[in-house]
C-alpha cells in the first residue's frame, strides 16, 4: 500500500486536505495555529487505489514541542513514498517554507509543492512566485473550495505509475463528501471496528496518556511534553497481542470545564466519540501527586459509555507515597470500580507493560464472554434462593427467567412478573453474584428488568 505524508507549517490547510482525502472530517481543523501535533493516519481508496495517509504536524521550531513534531513529521516524509509539502497561497513565498521544501526533498525526491488557498484565478496567476521554490511538481488548489484537489490526485497517481480505477466528477465528489460529513454514524467504520479490541486511553492532562500509547506499540507515535493538552487530534495505532488485533486511541486530556479553551472543546467531542466506539478504557492515573475531583469525574466516563476498563496507576517510578497508601486513597475515591483490575505502571520505563497488554485480552475476553442459557437461569435461581427477592407492598416480585441478549459489555434481560418493582441494591447484589460466578474482570453488567408480556420491541432490548 503506498503511502503519502501531507506536510507543511502550522495553520496552512494540512488537515483540511487530509479530510478531503480520506472523505471524513477525521483531523480537527481550526484558525489556532499548531491544531496538529501527532501523526495522524487513516487507510482511504483514492480513485480505486488504496493509500495510507498521514496528516502530520505544523512544522515550526520556535518552541521545543513543535521541535518534537518537525521530528515525527520528517520521519513520516522518510517513510511515504509521496510527500505534499503545503503553503499558504495568500501569503508571498517564505524562506523558511523555501528552506523546509529542500530539506524535505532530499529526504524524499518524490515531494510536491503543494499552494493551498487559492480560491480563484486571480489569485493563481499572483502564486506563480512559488515557481521560485524550483520545482516542477507545483499545484494550486483551494481545499474549501475543492478546487485543484482532482488535479493533485492526478499527478500523485501519476507520480506513483498508478491508474484511475474509476472516475467520479469533481461535483459528484463533493456531494459524496458533504454526505459523509453530515453523517452522524459511519456503518462503514463500525463494521470494520467490529473485527478488533478498540481500547481508549482517558485521562486528564499531562497524566502520561501519550507516554503510554508509545510504551504499547513500542515506538514513538505520539508528541509527549510537558506542555498540557499537548495531545489534540485522538491518535491511533494497531498493533497484534497473541493473534488478537488491538487499536489503542490516545484521546485528547480532559481539563476542568472551566478551563476548557479554544480547540481543546473539539477534541472533548472527538474523545466522546471515540469511547462510543471502544471496548476497553485505559483510565490513566498520575501516581507522582495525589488523586483529585477532576480524576473521579473523568472515570464515570467508562460508566457513561458501558465499558470495559483497566485502571493504569502511572508514573510509579516517581510516586508520591506507598502502595498500601495510594491504593487505599484509591478504593476509598473510585469505589464504584471495585471490579476493575489496578495496574502499577511506568510509561517511561515500561514497568508492566507487558502484563497490560495480557490484561487487556483477559478483560475482553470477559466483556465479549456470553453465558449458555441453562447455566444462566441456574445462576440466576441460586442468586434468588441465596437472598429472597425483595416483595413490592406484600405483592410476590418474581423473575421467570433469564437471557442475555447482547455481549460488549454483558447484557441480560430478565423476565418478570413485576419488573418496575426490583429495587436497583437488588440489581447490584445480582451483579455481584454474577462476578462471584463468572469473574466478568474490568467488565460492567447490565440487567434489564423486562414483563413477561411486553415484546422486545417495546422494551427495546
Amino acid at each position: 500500500m503506498k503511502k503519502i505524508a501531507i506536510l507543511g507549517k502550522p495553520n496552512v490547510g494540512k488537515s483540511s486536505l487530509f479530510n478531503r482525502l480520506i472523505k471524513e472530517r477525521i483531523a480537527i481543523t481550526s484558525e489556532v495555529s499548531g491544531t496538529t501535533r501527532d501523526v495522524n493516519r487513516k487507510i482511504a481508496s483514492i480513485e480505486g487505489n488504496e493509500f495510507e495517509i498521514f496528516d502530520t504536524g505544523g512544522i515550526d521550531e520556535s518552541t521545543l514541542l513543535f521541535s518534537k513534531v518537525k521530528e515525527l513529521s520528517l520521519k513520516s516524509a522518510k517513510e511515504a513514498d509521496i510527500v505534499l509539502y503545503l503553503v499558504d497561497g495568500k501569503l508571498i513565498p517564505q524562506d523558511d517554507d523555501k528552506k523546509l521544501f529542500r530539506q524535505i526533498s532530499k529526504i524524499n525526491k518524490k515531494c510536491f509543492l503543494v499552494v493551498n488557498k487559492i480560491d480563484n484565478d486571480k489569485e493563481k496567476q499572483l502564486a506563480y512566485d512559488f515557481n521560485s521554490f524550483g520545482t516542477k511538481d507545483l499545484y494550486f488548489i483551494s481545499v474549501s473550495h475543492n478546487r485543484g484537489v482532482k488535479t493533485l490526485i492526478e499527478g500523485i497517481l501519476f507520480k506513483l505509475g498508478l491508474e484511475e480505477n474509476f472516475i467520479i466528477n469533481e461535483d459528484e465528489q463533493e456531494d459524496i463528501l458533504d454526505f459523509i460529513q453530515n453523517s452522524q454514524e459511519d456503518t462503514q467504520e463500525r463494521e470494520v471496528f467490529e473485527n478488533q479490541i478498540n481500547v481508549g486511553i482517558i485521562g486528564r492532562v499531562n497524566v502520561g496518556k501519550s507516554s503510554l500509547l508509545n510504551a504499547l506499540i513500542g515506538k514513538e507515535r505520539s508528541v509527549v511534553s510537558e506542555v498540557a493538552g499537548t495531545t489534540i487530534d485522538p491518535v491511533d495505532e494497531k498493533i497484534n497481542i497473541q493473534d488478537k488485533e488491538v487499536c489503542f486511541v490516545d484521546t485528547a486530556g480532559i481539563r476542568r470545564k472551566s478551563k476548557i479553551e479554544g480547540i481543546e472543546k473539539y477534541a472533548l467531542d472527538r474523545t466522546q466519540k471515540i469511547l462510543e466506539k471502544s471496548h476497553i478504557a485505559l483510565l490513566v492515573l498520575d501516581v507522582s501527586t495525589p488523586f483529585v475531583e477532576l480524576d473521579e469525574r473523568i472515570s464515570s466516563l467508562v460508566d457513561k459509555y458501558s465499558l470495559g476498563v483497566i485502571v493504569v496507576l502511572n508514573k510509579w517510578d516517581i510516586r508520591h507515597s506507598e502502595y498500601q497508601e495510594i491504593m487505599s486513597e484509591f478504593k476509598r475515591k473510585f469505589r464504584f470500580l471495585e471490579y476493575a483490575p489496578v495496574l502499577t505502571l511506568s510509561a517511561n520505563t515500561h514497568r508492566h507493560i507487558k502484563e497490560l497488554k495480557e490484561k487487556i485480552l483477559e478483560v475482553y475476553e470477559h466483556f465479549s464472554y456470553r453465558i449458555p442459557t441453562s447455566v444462566l437461569n441456574e445462576t440466576i435461581s441460586q442468586a434468588t434462593r441465596r437472598h429472597l427477592l425483595p416483595s413490592d407492598h406484600g405483592k410476590i416480585v418474581k423473575i421467570y427467567y433469564a437471557t442475555q441478549y447482547d455481549t460488549c459489555p454483558p447484557k441480560i434481560a430478565l423476565i418478570m412478573n413485576r419488573p418496575k418493582s426490583l429495587h436497583f441494591s437488588y440489581k447490584r447484589y445480582l451483579v455481584n453474584f454474577m462476578r462471584e460466578k463468572f469473574g466478568f474482570v474490568g467488565t460492567p453488567i447490565i440487567f434489564t428488568p423486562r414483563d413477561k408480556n411486553q415484546s422486545k420491541e417495546d422494551d427495546r432490548i
